[in-house]
């Protein structure tokens, strides 16, 4: 149901595109638009995991430091059907842990050192097989082609504006009936846009949740370590502003930074407490409780 939900959502975002286009009308325009957005997002999925990577000063992890680390991310990958990929200490307070690189045979396992100084070694596992399953479901390359089409959206939207503003394609454009048509669009399209990623995203997390509870065949682990994660995430909020770019916080296994109800609504991440519930019943699937 996740993949077939995800199929749906980048389908409409397509079909989204393909309105503004028409709206727009400019077939050169909308190439341009949406080469420039294939450009942007081709460099971010090749290296992107090297961004995030330095941005938090992480390190690769060799296996005599934590063998049992090692150990542990290879046995999940194993139960995953992946090689296994590079684990990586970012040094810093924010419990959390992400994973990055462009396919299974390049990826990376992040993990900071405050969840290493939270959760025990099972809850860890959960989390670890979270992340396996984002590289196991490719969510990275799915994130990269929603965010090229989303992107591509909110230029050909500022676009059609700013040329019924400055001068559009017949007397029609041009009238105020025009100009705020496309103001319109120009406001609402990115918005239309983002929140179908956002709706992509959720839905990843979902069947990352789903996945990683069949790789390590625990699903109470990961519930146990999301309770943590979220506590320690409202506690810490402070410190997180300091420590996490905004930018990257969609890649944290729990969101770390707080903000408002309203903000709530507009994040990239399914409520916690949801995801809880869902792992509970896939215990309870497994006669775990």
């Amino acid at each position: 149901m996740h993949t077939i939900k995800t199929v749906l959502l980048l389908g409409v975002l397509t079909g989204l595109f393909l309105v503004v286009g028409k709206i727009l009308g400019g077939q050169t325009g909308m190439v341009i638009a949406f080469v420039f957005a294939m450009a942007m997002n081709f460099f971010a999925y090749w290296f992107s995991d090297k961004l995030a990577l330095k941005m938090y000063g992480a390190r690769e992890i060799s296996y005599e430091e934590a063998p049992w680390l090692h150990d542990m991310v290879e046995q999940l990958a194993r139960n995953a059907g992946i090689p296994k990929p590079k684990v990586y200490l970012a040094p810093i307070d924010v419990p959390n842990a992400f994973a990055t690189g462009r396919n299974p045979k390049n990826a990376v396992v992040a993990v900071t050192s405050g969840i290493l100084n939270i959760l025990s070694p099972e809850e860890l596992r959960g989390v670890l097989a979270h992340e396996i399953a984002h590289i196991k479901n490719r969510d990275i390359l799915i994130s990269s082609i929603a965010a090229t089409i989303g992107g591509a959206i909110s230029m050909l939207a500022e676009m059609a504006f700013w040329s019924s503003l400055f001068g559009g394609r017949d007397e029609e454009d041009n009238s105020i009936g025009g100009i705020v048509g496309s103001l319109l669009l120009f406001i609402l399209a990115p918005i239309a846009a983002m929140l179908i990623q956002m709706a992509v995203s959720r839905s990843r997390e979902y069947a990352a949740d789903a996945t990683g509870a069949e790789i390590c065949r625990c699903p109470l682990s990961l519930a146990k370590a999301l309770e943590k994660l979220e506590m320690a995430a409202n506690q810490l909020a402070p410190v997180a502003e300091r420590e996490v770019n905004p930018g990257t916080a969609h890649m944290m296994i729990v969101n770390p930074l707080r903000g408002s109800a309203i903000a709530s609504l507009f994040s990239t991440h399914p409520p916690t407490e949801e995801r809880i519930r869902r792992l509970y019943e896939l215990a309870r699937k497994y006669g775990q409780v």
